[in-house]
Parts: structure tokens; sequence; C-alpha cells
């Protein structure tokens, strides 16, 4: 049985270990938010005076940046589906040019937060903002590396209708980047 057809037995689309990675960072990520709720509740008028000093602009952007980027990675996996391999590559792209936007835009923050003198150790909220965004921020340079990799191979014509799975787990990863800012944003940015 090919990877393909056990995967669609299984109803999970690309490649079973993707989904075993993505529940474990997705519990990594959980165990995160749960301490920053705790953390929060028990100082937050720290929480709420240093959330002022954040650019939730900058955060709003990054939200809808996300969220067009995971609009385009499926329309690559269905272009791929019906056999557009160049359109697969073009939409995929599209995706990795809005993950460098995000990655520029989160840089310019940390630019920011550091150039003023906030590091890890400042307060509470700060550790947990510099931590989650961070590691927030690893995960898209390892999706936009992920979708380089598919997209060369896509140009190749190394998938199809039939053989797809790479360009379904590369979505999957994608779209778990993208879920766990929607996540974060309201989290840090927002909620008071």
């Amino acid at each position: 049985m090919t990877t393909d057809a056990r995967n669609q037995y299984e109803g999970l689309p690309g490649d079973f270990a993707i989904w075993i990675f993505i529940l474990a960072e997705m519990l990594a990520f959980g165990v995160l938010f749960v301490a920053y709720a705790f953390a929060r509740a028990h100082d937050v008028a720290l929480f709420n005076a240093s959330q002022e000093t954040l650019n939730r602009t900058f955060g709003a952007i990054n939200t809808m940046v996300l969220i067009t980027s995971s609009y385009f990675v499926v329309r690559a996996v269905n272009a791929i589906k019906c056999d557009l391999s160049r359109d697969c590559a073009w939409w995929l792209g599209m995706a990795w040019l809005l993950g460098a936007v995000f990655i520029s835009i989160k840089c310019v923050e940390f630019y920011d937060k550091f150039s003023a003198g906030i590091t890890l150790s400042t307060n509470s909220f700060y550790m947990f903002y510099l931590a989650l965004t961070f590691f927030h921020f690893m995960h898209v340079l390892m999706g936009m590396i992920i979708l380089a990799v598919v997209i060369v191979k896509a140009r190749r014509g190394g998938y199809s209708s039939r053989d797809h799975t790479g360009v379904e787990t590369a979505a999957s990863f994608w779209h778990m980047v993208d879920l766990l800012w929607i996540i974060l944003f309201p989290l840090i940015y927002v909620i008071r």
C-alpha cells in the first residue's frame, strides 16, 4: 500500500509522522499557554502594563499574513490534486513570501524590545512573550524551509495527483504554525 493510500485510509493528509510531530508541538505550546495563563492570573497588573508596550498592529498584520498564507497553501494542495505542479509551486511560493513578511515583522518587534533593554529576565510577562513568540518564530522558519524544499520538488514535477504526500505534509505543518499564532496573538497581545 502506498503512503498516499495509507494516509487516505487513515483520514489524515500528508505523512503520518508529521501528525505525531504536530501533536507533540501542540502539546508543548499548550503547556506554555496554560503556564502563561496561571502566571497572568497571579500578576494581572504587570501583565496588562507590559502588554501595552506591544505593537498590536504588527501582531494583527502578522495574523492576517499567516491566515492568507494558509489559504495559499490550500490552493497549492488543490492545484497538485489537479496535476498542476507549476501552480502548486507558485501558491507555495506565495505562502513562503508571506512567511518572510511574518519573520521580518517579528524581527522588527524583537529589535524594538531588545533595544529597549527588555530580555527574558525583565519580568514574567516578557519572559513568556519572548519565549512563546521566539519559539513560534522558529517554527515559521522551519515551515519556510519545508515549503522551500517542496517548492523545488514541485517545480521539477516531483508531485502529482496520485503522489502528493509531501505537499500535504508541508501544508499540515504550515497550518499548525498558523493555528498556533491564531491562539498566541489574542493570548499575548489582546486579552486583558
